[in-house]
């Protein structure tokens, strides 16, 4: 290990859940050489038949493995001693192909753990990047289950989707590039499943910008743990279940979720559909329905932007067979 390396990792590491500016800056740092800094899309919500407004895109379904799991994966597998026996992922689709992804960069054996509900196009990327793949029961929770039973047998690492400071820090570079890139934005609205993306944005931002949250009706995670007080069981359904549903959120992201995003924003299958739609008709934008639930928010909507309010809207992935170039 370089001597960079040596005082970067002793940098991030020195508080151990702690998702600060100065850390998520340092891991940054760590994953540059092995992700795409992805890029922004300036529109007018005029071009979806909505009032005359800007509106930014951060594309980060154009990530490596198809969306942001991977600033995770790289961060995990970076900063965390990697036994022989490798790196175990409990996922829906998208975390298992990121940590599949960076597992096959680095050289690392990786098993990953998911649903029966996974997508075929998900499914379909984590054997192609080398990794084992392992489908246990219906929903994320039994996957979960599953990989815990693997990781004590083997002695293999667990990288978490959502609850594992490292993680947290990996998915809150999303929000330095986006600082930098559009730092005059007034709000920015994110799609939750179990908040590794939100909180770390929102540890970035730390409240110099209004965070948003957006989650499918049927998987209302971030919602439900707000009204109780704490990350409580939620449903875990709709269209968007393979990347939204993981029936709570995570302990490490809430504190975060509570003091600096401004509220949760509930949209139904229906508008996520029509969402991913109008992302391709009009900006040839390919999006999961997970990727395409924030803009959902605005499209029919739920989410009305005031006059003169500069507003983000972060598409988070898109693998999908919706654009099918067999067909």
């Amino acid at each position: 290990m370089s001597t960079l390396r040596r005082a970067i990792m002793a940098g991030i590491m020195t508080a151990t859940t702690d998702i600060t500016r100065e850390r998520i800056a340092a891991t940054e740092a760590m994953i540059r050489p092995h992700i795409r800094r992805t890029p922004l899309l300036k529109a007018n919500l005029a071009d979806f038949g909505l009032p005359d407004q800007p509106i930014t895109f951060k594309l980060e379904m154009l990530q490596h493995s198809g969306s942001f799991k991977a600033r995770g994966a790289f961060a995990n597998l970076l900063l965390r001693q990697v036994p022989k026996a490798g790196v175990v992922a409990a996922s829906g689709g998208n975390h298992g192909a990121a940590v599949a992804y960076a597992a096959q960069r680095l050289g690392v054996p990786a098993t990953i753990f998911v649903p029966e509900i996974t997508s075929p196009a998900k499914a379909e990327r984590i054997r192609g990047y080398g990794a084992e793949l392992v489908i246990a029961g219906s929903r994320y929770a039994d996957a979960l289950a599953a990989s815990e039973v693997h990781i004590a047998r083997t002695g293999a690492m667990a990288i978490h989707a959502y609850d594992q400071a490292e993680t947290l820090l990996g998915q809150g570079s999303v929000g330095l590039e986006l600082e930098q890139d559009a730092p005059d934005i007034d709000t920015l609205l994110v799609a939750v499943g179990g908040g590794g993306l939100i909180g770390g944005i929102a540890a970035w931002y730390a409240g110099k910008t209004r965070m948003v949250a957006i989650e499918p009706e049927q998987s209302p995670t971030l919602h439900a743990a707000f009204e109780a007080g704490t990350p409580v069981d939620a449903p875990a359904g709709g269209i968007a279940a393979d990347s939204l549903a993981p029936r709570r959120v995570g302990q490490l992201m809430f504190p975060i979720a509570r003091a600096h995003v401004e509220r949760v924003i509930l949209v139904s299958d229906d508008a996520i559909r029509r969402a991913q739609a109008s992302l391709w008709s009009s900006l040839r934008l390919v999006a999961e329905p997970g990727g395409a639930a924030a803009f959902a928010a605005l499209l029919s909507g739920r989410y009305r932007p005031a006059a003169q309010e500069r507003v983000a809207v972060l598409i988070c992935g898109a693998n999908t067979t919706a654009v099918n170039f067999d067909a």
